[in-house]
């Protein structure tokens, strides 16, 4: 690891903790239907307005043991848990790609996911605003940033939608809307042969999820379980490393 490539890594997780507060209030915010810009940060419990010394990512948490400085009421875990997430997903982003504009398209990947996450696992949606913000935003970077042909994420993005639809579809209703915008979205920035991958590597994980819940009699017969936190980890993992597994498999059947 060159010091560049390390520069660029504690820089982009220093950027992650401080985002990850914001990604937290799009996240909450959004599935309340409150604006992400007003009223400016507050207490949840007691609705006091919160000052930038209650503001520092993870350790104004920690310097107030977990409750807020005013009622006294205990602020959730998810708060430092999603601005650790941030910054560890970022970091681990641009250690992985390094210094080159590539690096824009993998922080909004990574940004959008920590999003979708957090929404899907808390009430089982995905915000159409956004993957629209997503799709927006990967259009513009991939119109000037493109390691691979342009048709190739453009034939993503529909490949990508249209075999969730098509399951969304067979299952009747069992893939939501959500999740077919959001792997549309993953195709624009992966790619066609890393969305491929990134669906196979998503349902693998999906699988065995299921399957740990049915070993331990905590699966029922109309269980609802979000499919966006499998997208999204699959699909960073494909991302990040799925070319040399690719690479891999090729060399091993060619050899």
């Amino acid at each position: 690891m060159t010091d560049l490539t390390l520069l660029t890594a504690f820089t982009a997780a220093f950027f992650g903790l401080i985002i990850g507060s914001f990604l937290n209030v799009v996240a909450i915010r959004l599935l309340k239907g409150e604006s992400i810009s007003y009223p400016p940060s507050h207490c949840v419990n007691c609705q006091h307005r919160l000052y930038p010394i209650d503001l520092i990512p993870v350790f104004s948490y920690l310097l107030l043991m977990g409750k807020c400085r005013y009622c006294r009421e205990r602020i959730s875990a998810a708060y430092p848990i999603g601005e650790l997430a941030a910054a560890v997903t970022f970091g681990v982003t641009a250690w992985k790609i390094g210094y080159q504009p590539e690096l824009l398209a993998g922080l909004l990947l990574a940004s959008i996911l920590i999003v979708i996450v957090q929404t899907d696992l808390r009430a089982m949606i995905i915000p159409d605003k956004v993957v629209f913000f997503g799709f927006g935003a990967a259009v513009l970077i991939r119109l000037f940033v493109h390691p691979l042909p342009l048709w190739s994420y453009l034939a993503a993005f529909v490949v990508g939608g249209g075999i969730l639809l098509l399951l969304a579809v067979v299952s009747k209703g069992g893939m939501g809307g959500g999740d077919i915008k959001l792997f549309a979205f993953i195709g624009l920035i992966l790619g066609l042969p890393l969305t491929l991958l990134a669906l196979f590597v998503s349902a693998l994980l999906g699988t065995l999820y299921g399957l740990i819940l049915i070993v331990f009699r905590k699966f029922k017969r109309r269980t609802a379980i979000p499919f966006g936190p499998f997208l999204a980890l699959g699909s960073l993992l494909s991302y990040l490393w799925g070319t040399g597994l690719i690479d891999f498999y090729v060399r091993l059947f060619v050899s």
